[in-house]
């Protein structure tokens, strides 16, 4: 260990401490009465791309001076305020000397004709609400992609899955000149698109259409990216093809194939695979009611609600926990014509997946007086075929007018089968083991559908916009459980518990809204806005338990744990909002909406109708000044109400896991969320310095969070209950340098949260203080075809404490440590390797050695002019560490899980990349 660490820190000396011997100094006055300009930013610039290299201010008198230059062509660019720029082209050699004596700058009302004017475009320029990033002012390898780019701007990270944080937030959306591609993947973009195909990158909190539309915030945000292509580029066709054999039988088999004619997109992939590599959406899904919270060993916060009987809880996506094989594809088209009158886009999408997966789950769960300790282990089959399509079309019916329709829909077919063991223990006692086997058919459809309709009306800002949306899914599944638990009582079997039954379940939601928006300019820095809408949202639930006959079939209904239930919601929302702008700096939205909501329950398995009738409040407000276009400070504020879901409300007991039964909570009120956010973001263009940083504070009011009851047994019941005291603060802290001394990219930062979360354990109130704190640090730099250099690092601390046993403090350490090198031989050859190094620090509860240094490595060799084709040889794992693992802590329960994934393997791959873009290429 010591020595590879002492291989890394002589990787990072030796590139930060290359000879740099040519010398620049000079002095800069004034034209008209030779007057010593101060402070005049002297920059030189890459003759070949006109990107930043270095500069400096001149002093008091004038003078500065510039040391450490690599041998090269360069730009010599003198800037002062008011005055025209001064450009020269300088050639420097490793030996070079240059004084400058007099650099005479001119004011521009004096312009004089042998004066060179150039304008820089800037590497970022704020738009509004928009961080524009000038790709060509960061420079990426040949055949780079979009995610080599993006991991160069300041404030977005990309890790190792692909998944893109920006200023402290999970990008959700990355869109192509404003459209989607390929739907909610946008892996199949930052990977797949090429770099020097892009013009700008855009990042934004993209607003709902009727938010943009009206310029007034509806609360709607994801935070998005926009790959903005060169014009030149739009025409002509791209792609990639890829085939891999290891061994192990490890195989990895690509296409892609996209064709730009003007505004006309097509594209179609393939990928057949089991190293992992399956290019599905990465967006978490959606958890409903929180009851407990989680920390886990990466420092992420999850919360839990309760959830319904279905006999599986697999997610349908390969989350890195098993061993994956996959089949899938997809269709892109996209076109724009009429002057841009019409808009189509629609995109198909085809998924075979199968996972097996094995898991052992250690936890302990303290009580006042008595520790309970579980330990399980589960192997489990599993396999989806998913279909996806959706599509927009956008017609611009005149310039006043417009109308918008969204359709997306899908159908999954999925089995899944589970074999798990366990056995608990009290105060080191055994009380009870047993087994269980599931087995879940289940086909599930959605069909969601948007359309919205926009007018401007005679007066300027006057607009009328109407949207109806609908959302429609089913559940239909069919599945067995045979379990066998067995209960002891001082060592010996006290009692056993057998459950061998078919469960069948068919769901079914409808939701349909419409809002109608009006708004009125009461001047030209003052609006306001009124809006009213309708939603209706019906549920319904049939879930059937069966036990067998004396003929053995499974025709005996278990009315414990069936229900037929349905849960209906009505509510009339409307609102006003006052937007004002002051001169471009100064921008403010506040308002409200008002809801009246009727919820109708029906429990038509026990004749049983309820109804309740509620108010919900949603107020609003956001405030955004800009001091410079690079820097500015934002204020956030929402209230919202949330409902609880059929799940939680239907009054059934569920026992897919008999030793922890959940029971439904008719009378859930629903919960009202207060969320604050303040951000403020630096950028300075000339040194590169940037600083993102937030601070988020969040309470509610009636949280849906849980009531759990253990008994000597072992059981534990479960219900959903409303709660007050949760709230949650949140910070983050991104900066970013550029050394130039160095050549240097630096950055780091500071991201955590601070929680507090109510529950009810065995009738007592449970209040769970938790915190995080993460601390970052990256560093990247590069030498055009010689070498690139990534590293990050980062440490992060969690801690919790429960007052059910506040005696018993969890808290823990962890560490990750990612270097990344390539280096660009003679031959056209390439070297790359990558570390990811996780030190995890144990527990008095969890023993073991669960570090793991998990290194990659592979040689590259490319053929042709353009290095288009490529045959490589990889190696996965090369020291075979590679392990699943998760520790999290949830309320008064610390859980750690073991699980299966992908280890050690070798790959040899010929990657054919080809394109012909820009003059010459295909004509439409």
């Amino acid at each position: 260990m010591k020595k590879i660490l002492f291989t890394v820190l002589c990787i990072i000396v030796s590139l930060c401490c290359a000879a740099q011997q040519a010398t620049l100094n000079g002095n800069v006055s004034d034209t008209l009465n030779g007057v010593k300009l101060s402070n005049t930013v002297v920059a030189l610039l890459h003759a070949k791309d006109s990107l930043l290299y270095k500069f400096a201010r001149a002093d008091d008198k004038g003078h500065f001076d510039i040391k450490n230059i690599p041998a090269g062509n360069y730009v010599l660019l003198v800037t002062y305020p008011t005055y025209a720029d001064y450009v020269e082209s300088l050639t420097l050699t490793d030996t070079s000397h240059i004084h400058l004596n007099k650099i005479i700058l001119i004011q521009k009302s004096r312009l004089l004709k042998e004066v060179v004017i150039q304008q820089k475009v800037a590497a970022i320029k704020m738009k509004g609400d928009t961080t524009e990033f000038n790709a060509e002012s960061f420079k990426t390898a040949a055949n780079a992609s979009v995610e080599d780019l993006l991991k160069k701007l300041p404030g977005i990270q990309v890790n190792s899955k692909g998944q893109i944080t920006a200023q402290g937030e999970t990008v959700k959306k990355v869109l192509v000149d404003g459209e989607e591609f390929f739907g909610d993947d946008p892996t199949l973009v930052t990977k797949n698109l090429r770099a020097d195909m892009v013009d700008k990158v855009q990042l934004y909190d993209k607003k709902s259409d009727q938010a943009t539309f009206t310029g007034v915030d509806d609360g709607e945000k994801s935070k998005t990216i926009n790959i903005q292509l060169k014009e030149d580029k739009k025409r002509g066709y791209f792609g990639k093809l890829a085939a891999g054999a290891g061994d192990h039988g490890f195989h990895n088999t690509e296409g892609l194939f996209n064709l730009f004619r003007g505004k006309k997109k097509i594209a179609a992939y393939g990928i057949a695979s089991n190293t992992g590599k399956i290019g599905l959406n990465w967006e978490d899904q959606e958890k409903f009611g929180a009851s407990s919270i989680s920390v886990d060993d990466q420092g992420n916060m999850e919360f839990f609600g309760a959830r319904g009987d279905d006999l599986d809880n697999w997610s349908g996506r390969y989350e890195d926990n098993g061993y994956p094989l996959v089949q899938t594809g997809g269709l892109h088209y996209g076109d724009k014509w009429d002057q841009d009158r019409k808009n189509l886009n629609v995109n198909y999408k085809f998924m075979k997946l199968y996972v097996d997966a094995d898991k052992t789950i250690s936890s302990q769960n303290i009580l006042k007086d008595t520790i309970y300790s579980s330990n399980s282990a589960e192997q489990s089959k599993n396999s989806i075929m998913r279909n996806r399509i959706n599509g927009l079309y956008e017609l611009q019916v005149d310039s006043t007018s417009s109308i918008k329709l969204l359709v997306d829909g899908g159908l999954d077919h999925k089995i899944t089968s589970m074999r798990n063991t366990s056995e608990m223990q009290k105060n080191d006692m055994l009380i009870n083991n047993g087994h269980r086997i599931t087995n879940n058919t289940s086909d599930i459809g959605k069909l969601n559908a948007n359309l919205l309709w926009r007018k401007k009306l005679k007066k300027k800002g006057r607009t009328i916009s109407l949207n109806i949306a609908e959302n429609y899914s089913r559940t239909n599944g069919e599945g067995t459980l045979d379990a066998l638990t067995a209960f002891y009582q001082k060592g010996q079997v006290d009692s056993t518990q057998r459950i061998d039954q078919l469960k069948t379940v068919n769901n079914e939601q409808l939701n349909i809204n419409t809002n109608i928006t009006y708004t009125e300019p009461l001047s030209k820095k003052s609006s306001l806005v009124f809006n009213y809408g309708i939603n209706i949202s019906n549920s319904h639930s049939n879930r059937n338990s069966f036990n067998k006959n004396n003929g053995g079939k499974y025709s005996l209904l278990d009315s414990l744990y069936s229900n037929d239930y349905a849960f209906n919601v009505l509510t009339h929302r409307g609102g006003i909002s006052y937007a004002y702008t002051l001169n471009n700096k100064l921008r403010l939205n506040l308002g409200g909406n008002v809801g009246f909501t009727d919820f109708n329950q029906k429990d038509m398995f026990r004749n049983h109708q309820q109804e309740r009738s509620f108010v919900n409040w949603y107020p609003n407000a956001s405030a955004r000044y800009s001091f410079t276009q690079q820097r500015r400070l934002n204020f956030f504020y929402q209230g919202y109400t949330q409902q609880p879901d059929i799940n939680q409300l239907q009054p059934i007991r569920t026992n897919d896991d008999p030793l922890n039964i959940t029971i439904g909570n008719p009378n859930l009120q629903p919960s009202f969320n207060n969320s604050f956010r303040l951000a403020y973001s630096d950028y300075k263009v000339m040194s590169g310095r940037s600083i993102w940083a937030s601070v988020g504070y969040n309470f509610v009011s009636d949280a849906i969070s849980s009531r759990s009851d253990l008994d000597t047994s072992g059981k534990r019941t479960s219900q959903a209950v409303n709660v007050n005291g949760n709230r949650n603060i949140h910070y983050n802290l991104d900066m970013g340098w550029k050394i130039s001394a160095w050549d240097l990219r630096i950055g780091g930062g500071v991201d955590g949260d601070f929680s507090r979360n109510v529950n009810y354990v065995n009738s007592l109130l449970n209040i769970t203080n938790s915190s995080r704190t993460a601390i970052s640090f990256n560093m990247q730099k590069e030498a055009e075809k010689k070498y690139q250099f990534y590293f990050t690092a980062s440490a992060n601390y969690n801690v919790g404490v429960s007052s059910v046993q506040s005696t018993f403090r969890t808290d823990y350490w962890s560490y990750y440590i990612e270097p990344n090198l390539n280096v660009y031989l003679p031959w056209k050859l390439q070297l790359h390797g990558d570390m990811n190094y996780a030190i995890r620090q144990r527990t008095a509860v969890f023993t073991g050695n669960n570090n793991a240094m998990i290194v990659n490595a592979f040689l590259a060799k490319k053929f042709g002019k353009k290095e288009l084709m490529q045959v490589n040889f990889s190696m996965n794992d090369i020291l075979n560490q590679n392990i699943g693992f998760d520790r999290s802590v949830q309320t008064n329960t610390v859980t750690q899980t073991r699980y299966g994934t992908i280890g050690r393997y070798a790959l040899l791959s010929f990657i054919w990349n080809f394109n012909k873009l820009g003059p010459g290429a295909p004509k439409q």
